[in-house]
């Protein structure tokens, strides 16, 4: 067995309300910073996940992803190896 790490990106799908987003772009100006729009926040997890080899530890980080750690009625996911 093997040690793999990954990271679940999860965002609000498009259409799909973010307030905080909405908070972070109307903050923008106070800062003095222009040019910046379309925020999205969303949340990051990363993982180990022991197996005996990259796919299916990459199966098993996108199973959690799908099923645990993202709503799929609301947001959007994606997994990366991270080092």
């Amino acid at each position: 067995m093997s040690e793999f790490r990954f990271a679940v990106n999860v965002l609000p799908k498009p259409g799909i309300l973010d307030p905080q987003g909405r908070a972070v772009e109307g903050s923008l100006g106070h800062l003095g910073i222009a040019g910046v729009s379309a925020v999205r926040v969303g949340r990051r997890v990363e993982l180990t996940v022991e197996a005996p080899d990259e796919g299916a530890a990459a199966a098993i980080a996108e199973r959690l992803a799908s099923e645990l750690l993202a709503n799929p009625l609301i947001e959007a996911h994606g997994v990366e190896r991270i080092a």
